[in-house]
């Protein structure tokens, strides 16, 4: 590696000076910030997850089939999210953080209150490209900021704070999706001032929607963070890296690189593939009503959920402490493990009450790695690529996990059981394969990882 390419752990000042903090900017502010962004992060979730629940009425009133839904909940919101996330990678890295996510929370929030308009198919598919473009800039954006914001002895647990928006998003919309189709029989049009009598999914849309537009304005209360572990040349100044820089970086950590993001995707596979098809197994096999699972699922994921996410960055900040390197990738594996054997007994249960039971731990354990998993991709890159890296990473997530974890349950009923009912077994069979690879592929890096993580902070 060249001089001009070795990273080193020292601050410089970030591209709009005049927005950035003191080092000594306060532990009380910074988590703030953390709470903020995880806030972004639960609207998100709400946003992409709402259209889940509201297939019956948006078919009936649009006259769409099963294909044209399965493209605006997949095709329409991941191709482009998975698309803009470079681009909108390449400007955290380059441009205020702080600016960018702004923008981004605007404009999502805007698409999804706009989906409350829809009129055809093309105006919905329309809305939901435009929620998955705005969404692309998140993850980048608040990683590097809350990187920026905190020692790395205490990244696992901010980021996991942070990735708590994935559980309260998930579970506010099974819990909003839930009583909105209950209501519908009930009442199938509301009216909203200046907008007259809506359809009750149409109002869904605006009370998820608009109060994004409001915590946008919001945002402008975070203070751009001083960029730290600086990328510098051969003569010690700090510079914007190449596209060719920043995947020759990403060349060089590639065991560890690769590795991580297929596991974070396995994982993102069981996640998908709980939340698709685990509704329907309970409105199929047991023939429970939407609202009833909404409710009941909504909590354990929002509950368990957030449990998990805490006592994971709480274990990986302890092991951080005690000097293991390779902190984020052991909390991987016990999360993994514990999603491979929980859930597949949840879903194979005999009972509704044993397996809303068992599907606490194996939701807690799912959600374990989530925020060590980001934090290990931040301690061995760079500050000036890691926009673009985490964009990265959240393609081969996007395009995996929200690809093949609502796609093998469907196939396992069709081709291999044959059976609709069969869907308990289909999902325990996918996320047992997703979680045993997710647990093989962390262990597999410990090695190359510690290596990286020791260039990166200079340890011996």
């Amino acid at each position: 590696m060249s001089t001009s390419e070795h990273p080193v752990a020292s601050a410089a000042p970030a591209a709009t000076p005049s927005s950035t903090t003191t080092a000594g900017a306060s532990n009380r502010y910074a988590w703030y910030v953390v709470l903020l962004l995880m806030l972004c992060f639960t609207l998100a979730y709400i946003d992409r997850q709402i259209l889940s629940l509201l297939i019956g009425p948006i078919k009936r009133d649009l006259g769409i089939s099963d294909t044209v839904v399965g493209l605006l909940q997949g095709f329409a919101f991941a191709l482009f999210f998975a698309i803009m996330g470079l681009p909108f990678g390449r400007m955290v890295d380059t441009c205020s953080r702080r600016n960018v996510l702004i923008v981004a929370v605007f404009f999502w929030s805007l698409m999804t209150a706009l989906c409350s308009l829809a009129k055809s198919f093309g105006t919905l598919f329309l809305s939901r490209m435009g929620v998955g473009v705005g969404e692309a800039a998140l993850a980048p954006a608040a990683l590097s900021i809350i990187t920026d914001y905190f020692p790395k002895e205490k990244l696992g647990t901010a980021l996991s704070v942070y990735s708590m928006g994935v559980f309260i998003g998930s579970g506010l919309a099974l819990v909003v999706g839930g009583v909105v189709i209950d209501a519908v029989a009930a009442q199938p049009e509301i009216h909203v001032p200046l907008l007259g009598a809506m359809a009750s999914w149409r109002v869904a849309f605006l009370i998820v929607g608009l109060p994004g537009i409001a915590l946008a304005l919001l945002l402008y209360t975070v203070r751009e963070p001083q960029r730290k572990n600086l990328l510098r040349n051969a003569s010690g100044q700090a510079y914007v890296p190449s596209l060719r820089e920043v995947f020759s970086q990403v060349r060089q950590r590639s065991s560890s690189a690769v590795g991580l993001a297929l596991a974070i995707a396995c994982m993102a596979m069981t996640t998908y593939s709980f939340g698709a098809w685990t509704p329907a197994y309970f409105i199929r096999v047991h023939h429970w009503s939407p609202g009833r699972t909404g409710v009941a699922l909504g909590w354990i994921i929002m509950v368990c959920g957030c449990l998990g996410m805490l006592a994971g960055g709480w274990l990986c900040d302890r092991w951080q402490r005690r000097g293991l390197r390779d902190a984020p990738l052991r909390v991987g594996c016990i999360g993994a493990v514990g999603t491979a054997v929980l859930f597949p007994l949840a879903m194979l249960a005999g009972s509704t009450t044993l397996t809303l039971t068992l599907l606490c731990p194996a939701v807690l354990f799912q959600a374990m790695p989530a925020g060590s998993g980001y934090a290990a991709l931040q301690l061995i890159f760079p500050n000036q690529m890691r926009g673009q890296v985490n964009a990265i990473l959240g393609f081969v997530a996007i395009i995996l996990g929200l690809t093949l974890g609502p796609l093998l349950p469907g196939l396992f009923n069709d081709y291999l059981f044959k059976d609709g009912n069969m869907v308990g077994p289909s999902v325990a069979l996918s996320i047992g394969l997703a979680g045993t690879l997710a647990a093989v592929l962390f262990r597999s890096i410990f090695g190359p990882y510690k290596r990286h993580y020791a260039l990166m902070h200079g340890d011996q």
